[in-house]
């Protein structure tokens, strides 16, 4: 009954943030290299008439690349989204969308006019209710057919430069699996050639912004099609933990009574069928992933090659990589020394901060530790640990940007692996966001951790709406001040009036001293007030 009623809300589904908006899929739009969809509030491109946006030529950084991709113009993710098109939706204001009909995030209200901050919580702290809530809107997703959005089924190429447009439905929980893999995946080179060394959201600065934005459009996505706009992702704190304490039949999936690397019958998880995990297939037939189903979740937590992941990652491990000051160091990639972001995801040791492929630490080492579909890349996503993982990943990468308050600068403008520069388009996101966008902390975007929260922070957020509210009607609430205020005095002065004619016209035998007193402090006390 609880996944019938969320059903029921399809209907009301507005534009959302994903891959290829369908509006753009078309072979008219592909040879024009223009997405600009209509906005329904007023029939406009980017509802310019409204004046939430315009349809503009997109501005592509220029800055030096690293040298780890030696090629140009054999990447349809070269230069995104150039390949596909050079027009998009550029948003005004607090407008948001590929056709800026959405809000920005932490922005609600018609107008997009109104804060609003959102806490995700630990998923032990959640209640009973809370937990199968999640669970449900997990497998709504699962279920649900995207109504906005499209996958590319084919290269640009194979699309014969736009003219047969090659895309696919999907359900909402599997175009982000497919985003996650496409962003990954390696480069077609022809033939049977393939260059393995590119990742557009791996092995670079761009992996906190990107997969922080990854979290946000997801939970974003959810939001909408359960109607429930304070919906948050929560997160699995798995600091020192002995195990995988989310894998049970109540939460993420137990272990298969007789099959050690299936999930047991007895969650909904072990009927879904996961896409996008066969990478090597797909590039021995120069292939993208066309979202066909695979099979189900593999998952053998614990039964991993323990030379590389030992154990799952400490409390000090993770306050020790906190210390670094640099987010970025050396060559922006896997073999970076001293670098809080290599340091996080898990290429350089924990304990010195020098890189090791040898190991997978902190957030390598939980992808390890799951040992089945969370551990290859392209396919992670399709395990939903994935989501619970990386909100805990984003809150540490959230305590370092408190702790070390670094300007957008910090981010490299220049010379990071292909896909990573500060100013490059994030991959394969259509409406456009730059990686420095997300290089700021969660609050400035409209969500915290209720691990990280400041009590004091926390009653400023109880008060924003109604501060909020009183920011959009001072005018009148100055104006009903004044009126208020003369009103008061017009009637102090009566009763003083009033009082001095009524004191003249009475004796010292029928007006006591001690009444006059008080009159004349009663008379103080409400002029005061």
């Amino acid at each position: 009954m609880c996944l019938l009623a969320l059903g029921i809300l399809l209907g009301i589904l507005q534009p959302s943030s994903g891959q290829f908006p369908r509006a753009c899929a078309s072979s008219e739009s592909l040879l024009r290299k223009e997405c600009c969809p209509l906005w329904a509030g007023d029939g406009s491109p980017c509802g310019e008439l409204s004046g939430r946006g315009s349809c503009q030529e997109i501005l592509l950084s220029r800055a030096p690349l690293g040298p780890q991709f030696p090629f140009t113009g054999v990447d349809d993710r070269e230069d995104w989204p150039a390949v596909f098109y050079n027009r998009t939706c550029q948003c005004n204001s607090n407008f948001m969308g590929s056709n800026c009909g959405e809000c920005r995030f932490g922005f609600s209200g018609p107008n997009c006019a109104n804060r609003r901050m959102l806490m995700r919580r630990s998923i032990f702290q959640l209640s009973n209710r809370e937990k199968n809530k999640f669970l449900a809107y997990l497998n709504l997703a699962k279920h649900t057919p995207s109504q906005d959005y499209v996958i590319a089924s084919g290269t640009y190429a194979q699309m014969n430069n736009g003219s047969t447009p090659m895309f696919r439905n999907i359900n909402v929980y599997d175009l982000f699996v497919w985003m996650h893999y496409y962003v990954s995946h390696d480069t077609l080179l022809g033939g049977s050639s393939v260059w393995r060394d590119i990742d557009f959201a791996h092995e670079a600065p761009g992996f906190l912004p990107w997969h922080r934005l990854f979290l946000l459009l997801w939970e974003h996505e959810i939001q909408k099609i359960t109607g429930d706009e304070n919906f948050t992702i929560p997160y699995w704190d798995w600091r020192d933990a002995e195990g995988c304490d989310v894998c049970t039949d109540e939460l993420m999936g137990g272990r298969h009574p007789t099959n050690s690397q299936l999930l047991s019958p007895a969650s909904f998880f072990s009927s879904w069928q996961v896409i996008c995990s066969l990478s090597e297939e797909y590039n021995s037939r120069q292939a993208l992933c066309n979202a066909t189903n695979e099979g189900p979740i593999l998952r053998n937590p614990g039964n991993h090659d323990k030379t590389r992941t030992p154990r799952l990652p400490s409390s000090a491990e993770v306050e020790f990589c906190l210390t670094w000051t640099q987010y970025e160091s050396g060559s922006m990639d896997k073999l970076a020394n001293f670098s809080f972001r290599n340091t996080l995801e898990g290429f350089a040791n924990p304990q010195t901060g020098i890189a090791n492929m040898s190991q997978s630490s902190l957030h390598n080492a939980l992808h390890i530790y799951m040992n089945g579909s969370m551990s290859q890349v392209q396919g992670s996503a399709n395990d939903p640990i994935f989501i619970l993982h990386h909100a805990f990943v984003d809150s540490i990468f959230e305590q370092w940007l408190r702790r070390h308050r670094p300007l957008r600068e910090v981010y490299p403008v220049a010379n990071a692996p292909i896909g990573h520069n500060r100013e490059y388009y994030m991959v394969p996101f259509i409406p456009l966001y730059r990686n420095g966008e997300f290089f700021t902390p969660s609050r400035e975007l409209g969500y915290d951790y209720e691990y990280l929260a400041d009590p004091v922070d926390s009653f400023q957020d109880f008060l924003m709406p109604y501060l909020e509210q009183a920011r959009q009607i001072w005018q009148w609430l100055v104006g009903a001040a004044v009126v208020g205020g003369i009103i008061t005095a017009l009637i102090t002065g009566l009763i003083v009036l009033g009082c001095r004619k009524k004191r003249r016209g009475s004796t010292a035998e029928t007006q006591p001293l001690l009444m006059e007193s008080e009159d004349d402090h009663n008379l103080s006390y409400q002029s005061h007030l």
